[in-house]
């Protein structure tokens, strides 16, 4: 970090004095050698300005020097060839010299795919993604396609390699691939996020407030929130394990899922600025800090969140929660990155400034281990006295209340909840009596929001509207559309279910099987016009046993990563933090810089 911080001061005293370093007298003829004597003597006048030894100084003009001629010669190369030179963000193990950079010459109209083949020959790495300005890059694409240019910074993810497969137990091998993780976490939450809590027994995720009441959320809004904060949640949950560069893919899905939500949504609650702080502490555990300008985009998103969802001076928060000690720790966090950031870029002043907020905020939070101790022997857990006492300031007595007032309203949301379901169960039942499927009277009775009267109306217009279309269906799936979709190419029986889909319109039936590759999934299947089974007779047929048990296996697995306390991302032990603290007082104490 201090090499990054002595080069951003000197590139900027460089653009102020407008040096270019590349051309005579600091760079001779085409050879592209330095010039010594020029060289030397800004090193000795940049010395005492930055506090620095002349040997330090000098070697650090030197590489910014070596940069730029090779920025140059990229330059001359992409005119002339078309050929880019990209800069890659490779693992620390990966690295051959920590101070040199990792170029990749190539075309930008090549898929990404080639390239990703090519690094994983040329630096022995199995299984890698490409992430470039916090977007990882589809396999399926070109380069150009994704944005990707000349001189662009590309970050090398390493999702696993063999020596270390060989190490790993069944188990931790099936976690350590991280394709096969994204893809089950993704299928896992899009089953869940399908799920409204009709069917009986199902698992069901419900978006909840800071107070644990259920928010009206539409329905696709809803199931791409569920999709971030699952995923956002295994990224946490890889995080605790340190696996931040298979934690990192994780959140950057999340975070393309939170894009698709309504930006009122995201300023009403903090999971989206809690995001894109796990995102930055994943660039700096992987030492991937030359994603700045991602960075402090980043973090300026999560201050804006903080600001919109917590109010001025936290005050929105104080009138919801009773008290702020417990998101301090988001802040601390966000500070200190900021001040890391700052560094990076040669600003020490600003980054002392975020340093002293932060030291400020730790003396509140660092806990007192015999007040913790205190807790936990009346029988609270270490999470619980963590909480409490920051929740607290530290006052023990008003803890244990806190604590305990927690506690009993978590235990009286709990029995409203078993109530409610109760109520709902006697309810279904009564429709069941009535001559309707169990699963159809679950449905109805979701849609009315719990009103058994609603409900029943709408169980007796499904009814009819499944009469209708049955009445319907011969001509809609006439021979000769039928054919017609046949001669297209697809199998009959898609044919025929996106012919019942479409209510027999051809163009919007083969417009829906171009868009699903041919294949119609049961999401789609499920929303096939009812049949006459709908209406108040026998239950309809189950689906595929193999087809639940697998969706039910995917559940329970995603399940696991969602901690069973609301308050877990607030559970900070600090040490992270207390570590990168110290370092950051020993490189701001390496010398004040003065003005040129």
């Amino acid at each position: 970090m201090a090499e990054q911080n002595t080069e951003a001061k000197l590139k900027s005293w460089l653009k102020q004095e407008k040096i270019q370093l590349w051309n005579p007298p600091y760079t001779e003829d085409e050879d592209n050698v330095p010039g010594q004597q020029h060289m030397q003597g800004l090193a000795e006048r940049y010395a005492p300005l930055l506090a620095l030894p002349l040997a330090e100084v000098s070697g650090a003009l030197e590489a910014i020097r070596l940069q730029a001629v090779n920025r140059g010669k990229g330059n001359k190369t992409f005119r002339e060839t078309n050929v880019a030179t990209l800069e890659l963000l490779l693992p620390r193990d990966c690295k051959k010299d920590p101070k040199s950079k990792d170029l990749l010459e190539t075309r930008l109209d090549v898929g990404v795919q080639e390239v990703v083949d090519r690094i994983g020959e040329q630096y022995g790495l199995k299984y890698i993604k490409l992430i470039l300005n916090g977007r990882t890059l589809s396999v399926d694409q070109r380069l150009d396609e994704q944005g990707v240019k000349n001189h662009s910074k590309m970050m090398v993810l390493k999702v696993s390699d063999t020596e270390l497969k060989q190490q790993l137990s069944e188990e931790e091998e099936k976690t350590k691939n991280q394709n096969e993780s994204i893809q089950r976490t993704q299928k896992g939450f899009q089953i869940l996020s399908e799920r409204d809590g009709s069917e009986d027994t199902s698992p069901f995720l419900e978006i909840a407030d800071q107070r644990g009441n259920p928010l009206k959320i539409p329905h696709e809004e809803k199931k791409a929130l569920i999709l971030a904060m699952g995923l956002h949640e295994k990224g946490r949950s890889l995080m605790k394990k340190k696996q931040f560069d298979n934690a990192l893919c994780h959140l950057l899905q999340a975070d393309q899922q939170f894009s698709k939500c309504g930006s009122a949504l995201l300023s009403s609650v903090d999971n989206f600025a809690v995001l894109q702080l796990d995102i930055v502490w994943c660039y700096r555990a992987l030492e991937a800090l030359s994603c700045l300008e991602d960075g402090k985009l980043r973090l300026q998103r999560a201050e804006d969140c903080f600001l919109q969802c917590y109010g001025e001076q936290q005050q929105r928060l104080l009138m919801i929660k009773g008290n702020t000690g417990r998101e301090e720790v988001l802040f601390l966090r966000l500070y200190l990155l900021q001040s890391l950031l700052s560094y990076l870029e040669g600003n020490d002043a600003q980054a002392r400034h975020q340093l002293s907020k932060v030291e400020s905020l730790y003396s509140r939070l660092c806990l007192d281990s015999e007040k913790m101790s205190q807790l936990m022997v009346l029988g609270f857990t270490e999470r619980e006295a963590r909480l409490g006492l920051r929740a607290c300031q530290g006052d023990l007595e008003e803890a244990a209340i806190h604590i305990s007032n927690q506690r009993q309203e978590r235990e009286e949301l709990k029995q409203r909840e078993r109530q409610k379901r109760s109520r709902r169960m006697e309810v279904i039942s009564t429709l069941t009596e009535l001559g309707f499927s169990r699963r159809d009277a679950a449905r109805a009775l979701q849609l009315a929001d719990g009103d058994v009267d609603k409900a029943y109306a709408i169980l007796l217009d499904s009814s009819q509207a499944a009469q209708a279309t049955n009445n319907n269906t011969e001509g809609a799936l006439s021979p000769e559309k039928v054919d017609q979709l046949l001669y297209l190419g697809f199998e009959r029986d898609v044919s025929e279910a996106a012919l019942r889909l479409t209510a027999g319109d051809i163009q919007s039936a083969t417009q829906l099987l171009l868009d699903n590759q041919g294949v119609l999934s049961a999401e789609l299947l499920s929303e096939s016009p009812p049949s006459t089974s709908s209406s108040p007779s026998s239950e309809e047929p189950s689906t595929s046993s193999s087809t639940s048990i697998e969706d039910n296996e995917l559940v329970n697995e995603v399940l696991e990563d969602i901690s069973r306390h609301e308050e877990d991302y607030l559970d900070l032990t600090l040490e992270e933090e207390s570590q990168l603290i110290q370092t950051m007082k020993t490189y701001l104490s390496r010398g004040h810089t003065r003005t040129v």
